[in-house]
């Protein structure tokens, strides 16, 4: 399956901070679909993601009812990505 969005790059502020780009409602919708078939512990969803020419792999991380990506720091140095900036992702979650 692969899904297109685009969200903006967040911070959370747990023990460490962590970058994300939320996922929107529709694409939600779909992950929810698949997740049971896919999932592992905590509802974790692994997929591979794009943003621009950098791409990893990684797992969604399932909060608030929705799901949200994590964005490593190397992804954000190569793709010069900073708080607030809208970010197009291509995700794919092979089911």
């Amino acid at each position: 399956m692969e899904l297109r969005f685009r969200g903006e790059l967040v911070e959370w502020r747990g023990p460490a901070p962590y970058h994300f780009v939320v996922v929107p409602p529709e694409e939600c919708a779909a992950l929810d679909e698949v997740a049971p078939l896919v999932s592992y512990g905590w509802g974790m969803v692994p997929a591979t993601l794009r943003v621009g020419g950098t791409e990893w792999a990684t797992a969604l991380w399932p909060r608030a009812g929705g799901y949200v990506v994590p964005v490593k720091d190397r992804v954000r140095h190569a793709e010069s990505l900073s708080l607030g900036d809208p970010v197009d992702l291509i995700m794919t979650v092979h089911v």
